[in-house]
């Protein structure tokens, strides 16, 4: 047996003291982690009466990254009855901004209105500290046991009927056990299955790493009086800035770029960051007059995926089973829409295993399309070619609707919405061609003396 997976344990914290276990208790569904993804998952399945049980290791609330939200992410917050509740907490996001110095400065807006999806023209943005004890809460509401504090040890698979063995310890030290007929990694970047079955691994040609804080005093964008509440990524040569406005005129401002970029690092990790954001006049212009407020933290390994999904009785949701750059913002809404379809392939699974297996087949399809789709774009973000089609947005083919479906989180197209987008892979690969033969994308054509070579990750 693997030893357990308790690598985000302090390693000065004192042992906690070791009481008598409990007995085993049994449930429907037992999910592992309350972020969005396990209390997405466990709402549901508890409203359709199953035995639920949430463990979460942490209490709420707790501070994540992932703040910027999607305009479909607000069909689920329906779904869950939150919408209201999310609204009160956020801050009002009606489309993204990129901003180039390398392109004179330039900046290019996205509307979420003008997209394909009239029902969703909008956004927000949150404090995921909030906006996860919101979720967990709703979960709680359903009729989960909805648990804080409370890590999971271990975990034994079982074969069909004879249901998973999890071992968990609570903050007294306490062992707590339990028999699930199904279970759902929703562990985020802890990966408790991916981890322990060694299936966890990193995407090839994509590597990258964070440094972010909260901020006080930023400058809206260009001049403004106030802040029109889109998320601005500020784009430089070696990667990129995000600035998310909060509530109560905080900022949230991350930098990613490569693990090479990060070893040049002289200093702590807010110097550096400091440094960096000085360094880019877009974003020196705006960072004047900011207080830091919060410790600069550090992320790395940021893009992975598990060789494996599901299994007999279980499936993973959400970062747990994958993660990409947030460049677009993807990632709470890939971990509500998987916990959704997981939610529901294992409630099928509990009346009868052989009846759900399209579903489930079905569920990893869909969940692997739209990491496959995000992907695609966040892969080939950094290169010349994207960015120049970034900055120089064209409509023809309805390309630039198609991106803006995109940016809003529409990876399940029907096929009028999925042209556009077939349109704008198309001239991607068709200007990758002409920037290795010396042409490059601007507003007025095609520009020849561009040195030659490769325009990033390939086909």
């Amino acid at each position: 047996m693997a030893p357990p997976l308790d690598d985000t344990r302090r390693p000065d914290a004192a042992p906690a003291p070791r009481a008598a276990p409990e007995a085993e208790a049994a449930c429907d569904v037992l999910v592992i982690g309350g972020g969005p993804a396990g209390s997405t998952a466990a709402a549901i399945l508890a409203e359709r009466g199953r035995r639920v049980v949430l463990l979460e290791k942490d209490r709420h609330p707790r501070f994540h990254i992932g703040e910027s939200l999607l305009p479909l992410n607000l069909r689920l917050f329906d779904r869950l009855g939150v919408r209201d509740r999310v609204a009160a907490i956020g801050v009002y996001k009606p489309g993204a901004r990129f901003v180039s110095d390398s392109h004179g400065g330039k900046h290019v807006e996205f509307a979420f209105a003008n997209g394909p999806n009239p029902d969703y023209p909008y956004a927000y943005q949150v404090r995921r500290s909030e906006f996860d004890a919101l979720l967990f809460r709703r979960a709680r509401e359903a009729g989960a046991q909805a648990e804080e504090g409370v890590r999971v040890m271990d975990v034994t698979l079982g074969p069909r009927g004879a249901g998973h063995r999890v071992v968990a310890r609570d903050e007294a030290g306490r062992e707590r056990r339990w028999r699930a007929r199904f279970l759902i990694d929703a562990s985020g970047r802890d990966t408790f299955l991916a981890g322990r079955m060694q299936a966890k691994q990193r995407y090839p040609h994509h590597h990258s790493a964070a440094l972010y804080g909260h901020f006080r005093g930023v400058a809206p964008f260009g001049g403004a009086a106030e802040e029109d509440g889109n998320i601005t990524i500020h784009l430089f040569d070696e990667g990129w800035i995000w600035m998310i406005p909060l509530p109560e005129g905080v900022m949230s401002v991350g930098l990613v770029s490569t693990p090479e970029f990060f070893k040049r690092r002289r200093g702590s990790f807010e110097e550096y960051l400091l440094a960096t954001l000085a360094g880019i006049p877009s974003v020196a212009a705006r960072m004047s007059g900011a207080e830091l407020l919060s410790p600069v933290t550090a992320t790395g390994n940021y893009s992975y995926r598990s060789r494996v999904m599901r299994g007999e009785g279980w499936l993973m949701a959400g970062d747990a089973y994958a993660f990409i750059d947030p460049v677009f913002s993807s990632g709470v809404l890939l971990a509500m829409a998987s916990a959704e379809m997981g939610a529901e392939a294992a409630d099928a699974w509990l009346d009868d295993p052989a009846r759900a297996e399209p579903l489930l087949r079905a569920f990893e399809r869909k969940v692997d399309r739209a990491i496959r789709t995000f992907a695609w774009l966040i892969f080939r973000f950094h290169t010349p070619v994207m960015r120049d089609m970034f900055m120089e947005p064209r409509n023809r083919f309805r390309m630039r609707e198609g991106l803006i479906g995109l940016l809003a989180g529409n990876v399940h197209a029907n096929v009028n919405r999925e042209l556009p987008v077939l349109a704008f892979k198309a001239s991607y690969y068709l200007l990758n061609v002409l920037y290795r033969l010396g042409y490059r994308h601007r507003g007025e054509g095609l520009v020849r003396g561009v040195a030659a070579g490769s325009a990033g990750v390939g086909p």
